[in-house]
């Protein structure tokens, strides 16, 4: 085997791992019923809301919440690295994604509930007629952190050059965005280059291999080809996609009294637990790495990275994701110019931290 290509086969094998895990599940409930007490009535001392109420007169005992994860998120290993994952007091339904749009996919059909995606995600699915909404959002301080990365010794060093070349990326996911800023702001389109569908897995495969002229992901892919491959970024930070992340919910879930109830706890529990990875990057790197089966050296700069702040669903946040159906129908990468304000709400803002 040439040296190279064994090298690379490590971190194809470890990612092909996780993405053997899609669609997998687990499942947790609360430790006891002094546990389910003390976070329910911990979420009844939020500030006041209609959703907190109803929080806090639901039995959440007997409530099973289907959460959508993905390792770029990893909701369920933040919240057992902050040591929150056994307070929830309902019973939670755990199913691994690749990336935001198949688990969007899965929400529309009613087999998840909720789950934490990009930016571009929720416009592809309201632009389909995808009975799901915004219920939740966070915010990159530094801005996006979703990156176009080149191989080792490419020889492309601008944007401009990407012209004619083949770029992988996720269709309808936050790369989908990233990827058509940079060519924006490198005056090309879509129609400049080839653009490559791919989940990140295979996306990884071949860009180490040489299939593929460049690749738009996100943390810590980014920071995993950096370090192990010696690929350059190319383009990254404010002035490209947008700085949110958001946890959608299926419409119906959100209609369910106690669905809802369970959501409204549960975007509280992972507010708190983001909020508490920003202040312990390193603690949160570790426990990623431990998740991820990443090197600690790779989480350890994607958590500093990509750290986010809970932020309550509000004008701004529809604007941004407005702003994105414009592009992407401009674009023709979406069929409609859909109005996404049926498809946010500001019901569940009390569970921001000093929301």
């Amino acid at each position: 085997m040439n040296p190279r290509r064994k090298l690379l086969a490590i971190p194809v094998i470890a990612l092909s791992a996780l993405t053997a895990a899609a669609c997998s599940s687990s499942s947790s409930s609360s430790s006891s019923s002094a546990a389910a007490a003390s976070t329910a009535s911990a979420a009844a001392s939020a500030p006041a809301s209609a959703s907190a109420s109803a929080s806090s007169s639901v039995n959440l005992s007997s409530v099973t919440l289907n959460v959508g994860d993905q390792k770029g998120t990893g909701a369920e290993a933040i919240l057992k690295a902050a040591g929150l994952l056994s307070s929830l007091p309902f019973h939670v339904s755990w199913s691994d994604f690749t990336s935001g749009p198949p688990m969007l996919e899965a929400m529309a059909s009613g087999s998840v509930d909720v789950g934490g995606v990009g930016d571009a995600p929720p416009v592809f699915a309201a632009a389909g007629g995808e009975a799901v909404e915004i219920v939740g959002a966070r915010e990159v301080p530094g801005g996006d952190q979703d990156a176009l990365v080149v191989p080792k010794g490419s020889s492309i060093t601008s944007l401009a050059q990407l012209k004619g070349k083949k770029i992988a990326y996720g269709s309808g996911s936050s790369g989908n965005y990233n990827l058509l800023t940079v060519l924006a702001k490198g005056g090309l389109t879509t129609k400049d280059v080839t653009m490559v569908n791919l989940q990140p897995a295979e996306a990884l495969a071949a860009f180490t291999s040489g299939s593929v002229d460049a690749w738009d992901i996100w943390p810590p892919y980014v920071q995993q080809v950096v370090a192990q491959d010696g690929a350059k970024v190319l383009a990254v930070g404010p002035q490209y996609g947008s700085p949110y992340s958001y946890e959608v919910a299926s419409k119906s879930a959100v209609a369910n009294p106690e669905k809802a109830a369970a959501i409204q706890v549960y975007l509280t529990t992972l507010d708190k637990a983001y909020v508490w990875a920003s202040a312990h990057a390193d603690a949160w790197g570790a426990a990623w790495s431990a998740a991820a089966g990443l090197p600690a050296s790779i989480t350890d700069v994607a958590a500093k990275v990509d750290s986010t702040t809970p932020v309550v669903v509000n004008s701004a946040i529809s604007a941004s994701e407005q702003d994105l159906v414009t592009q992407f129908y401009k674009a023709g990468l979406i069929p409609t110019n859909v109005n996404m304000t049926g498809y946010i709400t500001s019901q569940f803002n009390s569970s921001v931290t000093g929301g």
